[in-house]
């Protein structure tokens, strides 16, 4: 963690603390990816330093040119690094993969494994990274944050759900490969920073079938593993793609894959999407969970979020900054609050004009 002036800051860093205005309010909270219009909104409130994370949103080192103060984590994990610095790793790592298998390189199995399974070793022991990882994703980037994201999401809810440790292992290398076909998907429409044409969006879809393709032939992965990253984008009524079966031929891992799926990319900056509020995004999953998604991976989802969120802080649709600390069972989306600033505890399932913007650390 580094004690930086904030003309030393460049785009990518990520704040370590929150940006606290003249008034005691948070300009700028903890973990937000710092942008050009970031930047100016420093400028313009006046801040003179601030706090940013040792590495970029890229994985790479931050050194400016002058440090005021380095402070050395006092936690350390696998090899020295901590669970983010291994987070942005991973998704650097996959990007690499992704680029080769855009050339035509095959799956290295081992590769993915090495690159993917010590970070979701450190998230099993620490849930809790799964509310914030989302916050260090970018629209450029979308992709592969997703893809590492969606297989940590997984694996955490297969386990929840009381499958065996070679089960859950197995679903989130399910979500990190889940879209591995979009390798092979037109550079310009993969990239594409606008929404898409219905032609486009046609060829889009095909990416299921291609990511089976590049994975059925690899016998260090189960068949469910294979068939959930053909079927992630079926839903149970046969609504989905790109077989449009319907639940009695969808198989588990898909089930699991396909609402990590869904969660992640809404709660996500997307090239032609903006992101949108953790609990209102599990709302809609909890909506469409009768007819769409498999009820019990929704109540996992739900239990997972209840679990992890007790404690953890939010942003208010009114700017204020609040405390998580109940949820009642029968309303996952509209917790109790206590503000920060006040002390104040209210219940959002009373203020219906009010909800969470976004859970922040």
């Amino acid at each position: 963690m580094l004690l930086v002036k904030t003309a030393q800051l460049q785009e990518g860093c990520i704040l370590a603390e929150d940006v606290i205005g003249k008034s005691n309010r948070v300009i700028v909270p903890k973990n937000t990816v710092l942008t050009p219009k970031l930047l100016t909104v420093l400028q313009k409130f006046l801040v003179t330093q601030v706090r940013v994370q040792s590495v970029l949103v890229d994985g790479s080192t931050f050194r400016p040119s002058e440090i005021i103060q380095e402070d050395v984590p006092k936690t350390k994990v696998t090899d020295n690094k901590d669970i983010l610095t291994l987070y942005l790793e991973a998704v650097q790592q996959y990007k690499q993969m992704f680029q080769g298998w855009q050339s035509g390189l095959p799956i290295d199995i081992g590769k993915v494994r090495h690159m993917f399974m010590p970070l979701f070793e450190k998230v099993l022991e620490s849930e809790k990274e799964l509310l914030f990882f989302h916050h260090y994703s970018t629209k450029s980037e979308y992709l592969f944050h997703h893809a590492v994201t969606v297989g940590l999401l997984s694996g955490v809810l297969a386990k929840k759900l009381q499958y065996a440790k070679g089960d859950y292992y197995q679903v989130a290398i399910a979500g990190l490969l889940s879209d591995c076909g979009m390798a092979k998907v037109d550079p310009k429409i993969l990239y594409k920073s606008t929404a898409l044409t219905p032609m486009e969006y046609k060829d889009m879809r095909q990416h299921t079938v291609y990511g089976y393709k590049m994975v059925q032939k690899i016998t260090a992965l189960q068949e469910g593993v294979k068939l959930a990253i053909l079927q992630h984008h079926e839903r149970n009524d046969g609504s989905g793609y790109l077989l449009s079966v319907q639940e009695e031929k969808i198989h588990p891992y898909s089930k699991i894959v396909a609402v990590a799926d869904v969660y992640h990319a809404m709660i996500s900056e997307r090239p032609y999407r903006n992101k949108q509020s953790p609990f209102k995004v599990f709302e809609q999953i909890h909506k469409d969970c009768f007819g769409k998604f498999d009820l019990s991976v929704v109540r996992a989802l739900a239990s997972l979020l209840m679990t992890l969120s007790i404690g953890a802080r939010v942003k208010l649709s009114n700017e204020q900054i609040g405390e998580i600390i109940f949820f009642e069972q029968d309303s996952p989306n509209h917790p109790m609050v206590k503000i920060i600033e006040t002390n104040k505890i209210i219940s959002l399932k009373d203020k219906k004009d009010l909800f969470i913007e976004d859970i922040i650390k």
